[in-house]
């Protein structure tokens, strides 16, 4: 089989100098963020150093997604999809333990989180499902029947790990995809109502203290200032004393005295905020905004139906991502654990990401392509 030359003339050189810009910006904030730690080997923090080999094999594996056709993985959706709900599985069977909760898989010396790579795995599913049973009339509850079931399997699993964040992203991303293949009108009420009526019984029985009180704190931090509603207060503080343009690199009392907790992984805009003021966080913004824009203007241009829908959802992954996380750290939604995307420390994150960029990539390339 030859080589296409046509896949070196439409790389999109472009979307990795973004990529790797936003990849260079978080580390920038991550070094800041765990300076404060004093766990460092040779002059940097270790958990900088780990992130740094993430990020490079990330990369790696972003180029090397390319060699494939995206096309391949409409076939391959249902072995995708089974490994990581057996991963998932296994999380539950003999996971690693840590804060609480069971999310973590040894594999030798790596540590995984198998619910970040079932963000790929749900996509690629529901892109292969929603292209075989597209409509103009939209989606009726028979053609629902298949998606709702490939979303509550890993929704349940990863939320008695327990991580509601994650279950809950895997529902926005996937009620994203299933409004932007269409649904016919009544069905969208119907699901919406049925969504509605169920708040009740899961705040009665499924949430559990924890979250409850969690959710309560958001309302009203002041209730637990020194417990559960100390994250958000100590956040606003940062967020608010960077002003405009921050109080400068490595110069932000709240992270290099510690006050700021999870400061390298959920709460790290607080560290941005505080450093870097509005102007670091507008510019971080911005290169999200291109990035998001760049997916869509993909998944708009893609000849191939799977392609355009496995784009949008990729993108939709991206989107809910940052939303959650920005307005997580100002107090606008309840903490819920959702990484910033390669600017959060996390190794299973990264990569997560990065294959995402690469099926991105991968779509842009083989643009020239409808079959």
């Amino acid at each position: 089989m030859m080589f296409d030359r046509r896949l070196i003339e439409n790389f999109d050189w472009g979307f990795v100098i973004l990529v790797f810009l936003i990849s260079s910006v978080g580390l920038v904030i991550l070094y800041s963020a765990l300076t404060a730690s004093g766990q460092s080997v040779d002059g940097l923090p270790v958990l900088f150093k780990r992130q740094l080999i993430w990020m490079v094999s990330g990369f790696a594996i972003m180029m090397i997604s390319l060699i494939v056709d995206f096309k391949d993985l409409d076939k391959l959706h249902l072995f995708i999809y089974i490994i990581c709900i057996g991963l998932l599985i296994c999380v539950l069977l003999f996971g690693h333990l840590g804060g609480g909760s069971r999310r973590w898989l040894m594999l030798g010396f790596v540590r995984i989180q198998p619910s970040e790579l079932m963000k790929i795995a749900l996509i690629i599913s529901l892109s292969s499902v929603y292209t075989n049973s597209l409509s103009s009339d939209g989606l009726n509850f028979r053609k629902l029947f298949k998606p709702i079931i490939l979303c509550l399997i890993p929704f349940f699993l990863i939320v008695i790990q327990p991580d509601l964040g994650t279950g809950l992203l895997l529902l926005l991303i996937a009620g994203t995809i299933t409004i932007f293949i269409k649904v016919e009108r009544h069905v969208l009420i119907s699901l919406a109502l049925a969504g509605l009526s169920t708040v009740p019984l899961v705040w009665l029985f499924a949430l559990k203290e924890y979250q409850k009180f969690r959710i309560l704190t958001f309302l009203n931090p002041d209730r637990d200032p020194l417990g559960a509603g100390y994250h958000i207060i100590q956040s606003k503080i940062a967020i608010g004393s960077g002003m405009l343009t921050g109080k400068g690199f490595l110069k932000g009392t709240q992270n290099a005295l510690s006050f700021l907790p999870e400061q390298h992984t959920d709460f790290i805009v607080s560290v941005l905020a505080e450093e870097w003021g509005l102007v670091g966080c507008s510019i971080l913004l911005i290169l999200y905004l291109f990035l998001l824009f760049w997916g869509l203007n993909i998944s708009y241009n893609c000849r191939n139906m799977f392609g355009s829908i496995l784009a949008f959802g990729i993108t939709a992954m991206i989107f809910w991502q940052i939303f959650i996380n920005f307005g997580m750290v100002m107090g606008l939604i309840p903490v819920v654990g959702v990484p910033l995307p390669m600017v959060s420390y996390g190794g299973s994150s990264v990569v997560t990401n990065m294959v995402g960029f690469g099926v991105l990539l991968n779509i842009s390339m083989r643009n020239f392509s409808s079959n």
